[in-house]
């Protein structure tokens, strides 16, 4: 299984990419994580900018994409909502379908008790929007996110980590669901 990682945060020091990292360490051995480095990159949505002269990093994101079996996004929260580098990622992606019936782990992560609830609406709301499979069992707000992770980077408890290691495992079944259906509807 090929998981595509995107942190929703540019911070060079982010807790989100930060546990991120710690979530990717952890993921079943028959998981090949990639992380998705050029968020940041991608330029401001625009339809005159798509179609056939799309950007070379918008072509490689949505190459990325296509070759995941599964996405899992962590996400800090902004105002309430996602950061607008997240969502123009998505806006990049409605149109052209890379993320339709693609499995998603959907993390928002906030040093508050809330733990980026309203974000993590938010980008459950979009991502429905355009098709996603949210996998409920493994998709949640992360509270105090900065206490989960020691200075080195590995998760601060053993709670913490059963908690992902239970999230990859709902995570996995859902992708392996969603190949099953895929390889069934092809068989008709």
């Amino acid at each position: 299984m090929k998981i595509l990682a995107i942190s929703g945060s540019l911070r060079f020091q982010s807790t989100n990419s930060a546990l991120l990292q710690a979530i990717l360490r952890i993921a079943p051995s028959y998981m090949e994580t990639i992380t998705y480095e050029e968020l940041g990159d991608l330029p401001h949505f625009s339809p005159d900018k798509d179609g056939q002269h799309s950007p070379d990093v918008v072509l490689r994101y949505r190459k990325a994409l296509m070759d995941s079996d599964g996405v899992v996004i962590c996400t800090p929260e902004y105002a309430h909502g996602i950061p607008g580098v997240l969502k123009n990622s998505l806006d990049w992606v409605v149109g052209s379908g890379e993320y339709v019936n693609k499995p998603v782990m959907v993390l928002s992560a906030s040093p508050s008790y809330m733990g980026g609830d309203k974000a993590h609406a938010s980008l459950v709301t979009s991502l429905r929007a355009m098709n996603v499979i949210v996998v409920e069992t493994c998709s949640f707000p992360i509270p105090f996110a900065r206490k989960k992770l020691k200075d080195n980077g590995e998760f601060a408890d053993q709670a913490t980590v059963e908690i992902f290691q239970n999230a990859w495992l709902q995570f996995a079944n859902a992708i392996r669901s969603r190949m099953q259906s895929f390889a069934d509807e092809h068989l008709r």
